[in-house]
């Protein structure tokens, strides 16, 4: 039973992995497909934070309550003592779980806006993976409403 606990809760947090929002990394179905090409030059660089817990699903609450609740029960008093720290544990645990889920789901993003050749502007979030300077000229990359920007 403890056992099963402990790999359900590492498969529930096994669903806490971040998608990548980077002008490098493609997905499949993204490979080979046509992109429209823009040419811009950027104005502005604005360090952001890219949260994908918008929507938390509560997967790392869970998997940490899960495992909190199996160690303190298991290891700390018998019986009602037993019951009384695997509770404990379990509160604890799923605080944790939260705060690793937010961590692992939280990274830096760039807020890039581009002045493009009729004087527009555009402005794209994206991982930041790549060093943008203002002034530089850049690439728009546009697909299914996603865009990137690229040197």
């Amino acid at each position: 039973m403890k056992n099963l606990m402990v790999v359900a809760a590492l498969v529930a947090l096994s669903g806490c992995a971040v998608t990548p929002n980077s002008a490098n990394v493609y997905s499949s179905r993204q490979a080979q497909g046509e992109q429209s090409v823009r040419m811009a030059v950027v104005d502005s660089v604005r360090p952001v934070t890219i949260d994908k817990n918008r929507g938390d699903n509560g997967a790392g609450t869970l998997a940490g309550g899960a495992l909190g609740a199996v160690a303190a029960g298991s290891l700390i008093g018998k019986g009602n003592g037993s019951l009384a720290a695997g509770v404990v544990g379990a509160v604890l645990g799923g605080i944790a779980g939260n705060q690793v889920e937010n961590n692992l789901n939280q990274r830096p993003g760039l807020e890039i806006t581009v002045r493009l050749s009729n004087g527009e502007l555009r402005a794209i979030t994206q991982d930041a993976d790549e060093q943008f300077n203002v002034g530089d000229r850049v690439r728009l990359l546009s697909s299914g409403g996603v865009t990137r920007v690229t040197h």
